[in-house]
């Protein structure tokens, strides 16, 4: 949690009432908030009044909800917060259950961010769904989004704006290369967090994947924030070149296949050419177009063209 100058937020907590008091916070309902990724000044109106309305926070760790309620000038007894985290979320979700069923309102922050998005929370809105019960959502920060948002992302076509989100890679080396093989044969963005105990153990995993470019986020929001983009094979050179840069927390932008890498179909027609010698039609597209990245549609009719040029052939389709 990034310190500001000791400002008061009284003043916020004045308009939050102002801008979101006249709106309906219905009983029994459990308000997952987003909360600031760093910089505390990234809260919205919409959160502060709810964490002041609500009966209960549940939280990811109660010493941390607890300064970062009394940052922005809202002092909670210690019997109002809730510890809701990974390793008691499924039992403790049935007390919130109970809580609910009684007409109470509670909030549900994680550590920073936005709940159940590699935080917990997940297990905590189905158990509320699965007993009926209300779920509200306040948006807001997410180092997700935030990079994303940074990276300037462009592909072919309708793709420049689609991203996968994977989270953190395995910590096991040999687990990790199988996901970076995988990761291999996405074409759209991947966004992935990462400590930075294992930064640069995953940076030289991606670095197998050559000239494809990667973003990275360190200490998004944060006063030492530092944002770079370059090639997956410049990556442990880039971390090495600085003793700073492996401290913080990490947000990674793995850009989509360049789009002249994809509108290129030499290559495809090379490899398909190779693959209908021995191949009916289908297979040797599919196979084609697992190999060379080009568009599967595109390959079958090159394929059409082939064989139409060659004249009549002995092939299943």
């Amino acid at each position: 949690m990034a310190s500001l100058a000791p400002a008061s937020f009284g003043a916020a907590l004045a308009a939050a009432r102002d801008a979101s008091g006249a709106q309906h916070y219905p009983q029994g309902t459990l308000y997952v908030v987003a909360t600031p990724i760093g910089n505390l000044a990234d809260i919205t109106l919409r959160a502060l009044h709810v964490l002041q309305l609500v009966d209960a926070v549940a939280c990811e760790d109660t010493r941390h909800t607890q300064s970062l309620l009394r940052a922005y000038g809202i002092d909670r007894p210690g019997g109002q917060l809730l510890a809701v985290h990974q390793h008691n979320e499924a039992e403790a979700a049935q007390a919130v259950v109970a809580r609910l069923a009684q007409g109470e309102r509670i909030a549900y922050v994680s550590d920073a961010g936005t709940p159940g998005v590699s935080d917990p929370g997940a297990r905590l809105v189905a158990a509320v769904r699965a007993a009926g019960q209300r779920v509200l959502p306040l948006p807001g920060a997410s180092s997700v989004t935030t990079l994303v948002g940074a990276a300037g992302l462009v592909a072919a076509g309708d793709e420049s704006s689609a991203f996968v989100f994977a989270g953190f890679l395995p910590t096991k080396a040999g687990e990790r290369d199988a996901a970076v093989q995988a990761l291999a044969q996405e074409r759209r963005a991947v966004v992935l967090l990462e400590a930075p105990h294992r930064i640069e153990a995953v940076a030289r995993a991606l670095a197998v994947l050559g000239e494809r470019r990667i973003t990275v986020g360190r200490e998004l929001t944060k006063q030492f924030e530092e944002i770079v983009t370059v090639a997956t094979a410049e990556l442990p050179a880039w971390f090495a070149a600085g003793r700073d840069r492996t401290r913080g927390e990490f947000a990674l932008v793995l850009h989509p296949v360049a789009a002249s890498t994809v509108d290129d179909g030499a290559e495809g027609e090379r490899v398909l050419r190779l693959l209908m010698a021995e191949l009916p039609v289908k297979t040797a597209v599919r196979l084609a177009a697992e190999i060379s990245g080009a568009p599967r549609n595109a390959l079958y009719e090159t394929a059409l063209r082939i064989r139409n040029d060659a004249g009549p052939a002995d092939d299943d389709e």
